[in-house]
């Protein structure tokens, strides 16, 4: 095919793509070094709408650095309609830090599942993925080396990590070779592009891209998650665990919490000074009491240290992602608290229960959650998860007592009446979740929340409890 034609085709693709918003395009090169990454991708980004495309090539900052590893990758997703070109990307680290030997052969092995993971997650939320291996052998590199180094133009590109890579040329080929193996999937294929000239090479690639843009969208539902689906091998607690005590009067309450909130002060501040990130999910029962429990966390906290993130209805700009990014992208940096009022677990819950999610995304969406959760424990992350609880009669109390009130009646909608009406719907899914998201680091909290008095302590009691656990360390 003649090069204007391609690159009308090309052009007339991508648009179609932004007009229709059924799903973004990856497209990912990583492979040997002058092997004309920069260049194709410099060249296409002409060919193509500036737009409705985002070029990433770049390493972490120190930003990123606070974070878990795949926050910048997650940040970078494109929504609906969208192009996203990388350069390496996911890749590039592993890849490198094992021909370096800076990543070990076990913690290589590890990452790509971590990448298989990612990427079923991205392909099964209407994300394509056309990943090129960019090829050239050895005494080929040799020669595009020593001409970029005495070309007076190009020859600043050239720089010592090119020449280190090409004396890794055999470990980066063998390494490129089980990477690609291990991470090759019908929604995720590799494609080898042995080294050409670059308008030939262009050429090729933007076929390539072409032929990923027009080929019928896939059922997201039908990509198969990496992590198995299976209920936790520990003991899980259920909802009808939880117990109310005696309700606590006002005076001791008042003590007790005030002792309460100063060890969490002093423990905040010492997450802070060791640069530990803390995340606090709140899930439960309406009307059960997590605003007031928040408040009364956020009461001991320095308020430049934490932020709480008030979960509801993805807004459009949330629904043109996968539904786990407004998630990813409201992680803390380390010495930060992130506090989630309602958080990832609503796709195994109202999704769930409202039929707001088919049925295979909130199943597959347990190991997604529990693959999640691990990156944060990774990454050094407290992690507490508090589920509160209320009895049936209490709820009702609570509900009207607030349509009594003027200045409460807010917080009462048509919403809550009908998740009751849905009691029996709502408490088979929270047991279900508790069994399959049980992890070390990452057990659940139950609060009994009928005495409001009693709960508020209990959370702060959890949460003390969760980052002392994490603070007698001495890392």
């Amino acid at each position: 095919m003649k090069t204007d034609i391609l690159r009308a085709r090309l052009l007339e693709a991508q648009l179609d793509l932004a007009h229709r918003r059924e799903q973004s395009v990856i497209l990912l090169l990583t492979g040997h070094a002058v092997t004309h990454k920069g260049r194709l991708v410099n060249e296409l980004n002409h060919w193509l709408e500036n737009r409705h495309t985002e070029v990433h090539a770049l390493g972490p900052s120190s930003e990123e650095r606070e974070r878990p590893y795949w926050w910048r990758f997650w940040r970078r997703i494109p929504d609906r309609g969208r192009i996203g070109i990388f350069i390496h990307g996911w890749y590039g680290d592993a890849l490198f830090a094992r021909a370096e030997r800076r990543l070990s052969s076990g913690a290589f092995r590890d990452r790509l599942a971590e990448i298989r993971a990612f990427e079923a997650e991205l392909a099964a939320e209407g994300v394509v993925l056309l990943k090129l291996w960019m090829d050239i052998d050895r005494s080929t590199q040799r020669r595009q080396l020593q001409a970029l180094q005495k070309d007076p133009v190009r020859g600043w590109q050239l720089n010592d990590t090119d020449w280190q890579r090409h004396l890794q040329h055999a470990a980066i080929g063998a390494l490129g070779r089980e990477m690609r193996e291990a991470t090759a999937a019908d929604h995720a294929p590799w494609r080898r592009l042995d080294f050409r000239d670059p308008a030939d090479q262009l050429q090729r690639v933007g076929a390539l891209l072409r032929e990923t843009l027009v080929a019928p969208p896939d059922a997201p539902s039908v990509v198969p998650g990496v992590v198995p689906d299976v209920a936790s091998s520990a003991p899980s607690i259920r909802l009808a665990d939880s117990r109310s005590k005696a309700a606590l009067e006002k005076e001791p309450y008042a003590e007790q919490l005030a002792e309460a909130q100063g060890r969490l002060a002093i423990n905040a501040r010492e997450a802070a000074r060791r640069r530990i990130p803390v995340v606090l999910a709140f899930e439960g029962i309406d009307a059960a009491g997590k605003g007031g429990s928040i408040h009364r966390i956020t009461a001991a906290l320095d308020a430049r240290q934490y932020r709480v993130h008030r979960i509801a209805a993805p807004s459009d700009e949330e629904l043109a992602l996968p539904w786990a990014w407004r998630f990813w992208r409201r992680l803390p940096a380390d010495g930060r608290i992130a506090i989630f009022d309602r958080s990832w677990y609503g796709r195994v819950l109202v999704e769930r229960v409202e039929e707001l999610a088919p049925e295979a995304a909130w199943r597959r969406a347990y190991g997604e959650i529990r693959e999640f959760e691990r990156q944060l424990l990774v990454h050094g992350t407290v992690l507490c998860k508090l589920f509160l609880s209320i009895s049936h009669e209490e709820q009702l109390r609570r509900f009207e007592a607030r349509a009594a009130k003027p200045h409460k009646r807010h917080k009462l909608t048509e919403e809550d009446w009908r998740n009751r009406e849905r009691w029996d719907d709502y408490r088979e899914a929270i047991d279900e979740m508790f069994a399959r998201t049980e992890a070390p680091g990452a057990e659940w909290a139950l609060i009994a929340c009928d005495d409001k008095r009693q709960a508020r302590l209990r959370v702060l009691e959890s949460v003390n409890q969760r980052l002392e656990a994490r603070l007698v360390s001495p890392i």
